[in-house]
């Protein structure tokens, strides 16, 4: 798989789902001092959610704090808690193709934008018969990487 058109650059988000984001609030926000710097609310993802910052620049960790808008819909934000991992491409058109040739399994939707306004796609929990690969479990999803984020991580081999 050496021939690989694009790079993974680091973690870009994780996103923690409950029932009551005051709680998840509690934790992150008022306990651990991460900051809110937006909001996100979808209908069609039955999400509302707090976007919420550890550290600072192109290397800043995105914490998503989720719940849904009706927990007995789908998707279920709060199931697992740890909803999903963010992962920072420097190409996601490649990426997403490149992948899809490979028999990565990706969600419904394809490339969109994201709740922080970024470019995103996501890898399936599970594999399939059409397509084997897939997060074994877990909602990955890639984020196009600003040009910001893609020049610091070449200054750091990336």
């Amino acid at each position: 798989m050496s021939d690989r058109p694009f790079k993974v650059l680091g973690v870009q988000q994780i996103a923690i789902g409950g029932l009551d984001k005051t709680k998840l609030r509690k934790l992150w926000v008022d306990t651990l001092g991460l900051t809110v710097t937006g909001t996100f609310k979808s209908e069609n993802e039955n999400v509302d959610e707090d976007i919420a910052e550890a550290g600072a620049g192109p290397f800043k960790v995105e914490v998503d704090l989720m719940q849904p808008i009706d927990p007995d819909k789908r998707p279920k934000v709060q199931d697992p808690a740890l909803n999903h991992v963010g992962l920072w491409i420097d190409d996601l058109d490649a990426a997403v193709s490149w992948l899809t040739d490979n028999g990565v399994r990706f969600t419904p939707g394809g490339i969109r934008k994201g709740a922080a306004g970024y470019n995103v796609c996501f890898v399936h929990p599970k594999g399939n018969e059409d397509a084997p690969i897939g997060g074994e479990g877990v909602l990955i999803e890639l984020v196009q990487a600003p040009p910001e984020v893609i020049e610091a991580a070449k200054q750091f081999g990336g």
